[in-house]
């Protein structure tokens, strides 16, 4: 069972890829060929052409997709039009490591918070708290992340001078972009596990347990806690998969050297190969993170392997 599980989920990884892939090269090619903006405004009609035949642009539609899904599979994925001889997917693979600390630091920090706050209201039984820690949250999620970062930048760099601005070689150059992106995180993991908490703490297996004598902390962390966390884990999935796409904002308010950054420069310039390789990157660490999120579940919980 749990094979047939795995293959399904397989299957469905391979095909969200390729859809990918498609509506990438669909995207690219709906607006146009690139080839008037590469070359000067003296360009004559000759220059014109003899760039579309270079760039492919001359042949049919479905031609041109072939040539790309093909290169694609076959790990070609086209040189950068800014940067002549230089593969796409070598600019974004540059690129990834620091999307990737920023986001999965974000990410860690959110959700680490997030199981603190809710586990330390839970455990103490202070609810009035609950709902100070979920507004302050909600309040936080209202204020765009471009805002909030430059909020942050006014009282912590150029106030108080304790952090850096921009990034560079100051390790703390993190500090405010995963804050920015771990206080946005937290209210939707945090109102997601309050609210498994209580429906689980209904159950009947809780109150067999309370019936025994055990005490509540022992009950809510051993019992409660893996049960209550089994949809944030499913969410965590999606929400670290997504980040990376969304990270285009925090980049450039922090000046981070990452692939969002890159992205938008590509979207300016309509560097098409630059754009589609960051999405079939985006989209592959989508597509992995919840393949293991999913193989994860199916193993904590059985019952998710007859969906």
């Amino acid at each position: 069972m749990l094979a047939v599980y795995l293959i399904r989920r397989l299957a469905q990884a391979v095909i969200t890829v390729f859809a990918v892939i498609s509506l990438a090269f669909v995207l690219g090619r709906s607006t146009g060929s690139p080839v008037a903006s590469l070359l000067p405004e003296t360009a004559s009609e000759a220059d014109i052409a003899a760039l579309e035949a270079e760039l492919g642009f001359d042949k049919p539609p479905l031609t041109q997709y072939v040539d790309y899904v093909t290169g694609t599979l076959t790990g070609d994925f086209g040189d950068s039009y800014q940067q002549t001889g230089t593969s796409s997917m070598t600019l974004v693979l540059q690129r990834l490591p620091a999307s990737l600390q920023l986001g999965v630091a974000g990410f860690a920090i959110g959700l680490a918070l997030a199981v603190a706050v809710v586990l330390a209201i839970h455990l103490s039984g202070r609810w009035s708290l609950r709902g100070v820690a979920l507004g302050i949250g909600a309040a936080r999620l209202a204020v765009p992340d471009f805002l909030f970062g430059l909020l942050l930048v006014l009282v912590f760099s150029v106030t108080l001078g304790w952090l850096p601005s921009l990034a560079g070689a100051d390790p703390l150059a993190i500090v405010m972009p995963a804050v920015t992106i771990a206080t946005a995180q937290f209210v939707v993991y945090s109102r997601l596990l309050d609210n498994s908490l209580v429906a689980e703490s209904s159950q009947d297996y809780v109150r067999t347990a309370y019936a025994r004598g055990e005490r509540r902390s022992s009950v809510l962390l051993r019992d409660v806690l893996p049960n209550a966390l089994l949809p944030v884990l499913t969410i965590s999935g999606i929400t670290l998969g997504t980040l990376l796409g969304g990270l285009v904002i925090v980049e450039n308010v922090f000046a981070w050297p990452g692939l969002g950054q890159l992205m938008l420069d590509a979207v300016f310039n309509r560097d098409f190969p630059v754009v589609q390789s960051g999405l079939i990157v985006i989209a592959t660490i989508f597509v992995i993170v919840n393949f293991a999120i999913d193989v994860l579940y199916g193993v904590i919980d059985p019952r998710a392997r007859v969906r």
